[in-house]
């Protein structure tokens, strides 16, 4: 198993050029236009904004989850505290994708 090795965004652009044949910066403005975290940008980031889940067939699912505030303790003094109530991202693998990686 190749635990540790990591794929960046120029290497996958790399990959995808290579398979689609487009050149290596389309390729990697492919990348952004669906993956970028900026503001306003990023396909599968906008339709998470607006409260859509992403369903990528055969690959999963992206969305999004809220958490209530919640009582907490801070653990070097033990005082009681509020911890925020929070919205989140998560990402569900589709069965497929995840027997395959398990395997």
């Amino acid at each position: 198993m190749n635990e540790g090795v990591l794929v960046n965004k120029k290497e996958m652009a790399e990959k995808l050029a290579k398979k689609t044949g487009l050149t290596k910066t389309k390729a990697a403005e492919v990348i952004d236009v669906i993956f970028s975290t900026k503001p306003g940008e990023g396909i599968i980031a906008v339709e998470l904004d607006a409260g859509r889940k992403v369903e990528i067939a055969g690959f999963g699912k992206f969305g999004t989850k809220s958490r209530s505030a919640r009582k907490g303790r801070n653990p070097a003094t033990g005082e009681e505290i509020t911890i925020p109530a929070k919205k989140y991202v998560y990402f569900k693998p589709a069965a497929g994708f995840r027997r395959r990686v398990e395997d």
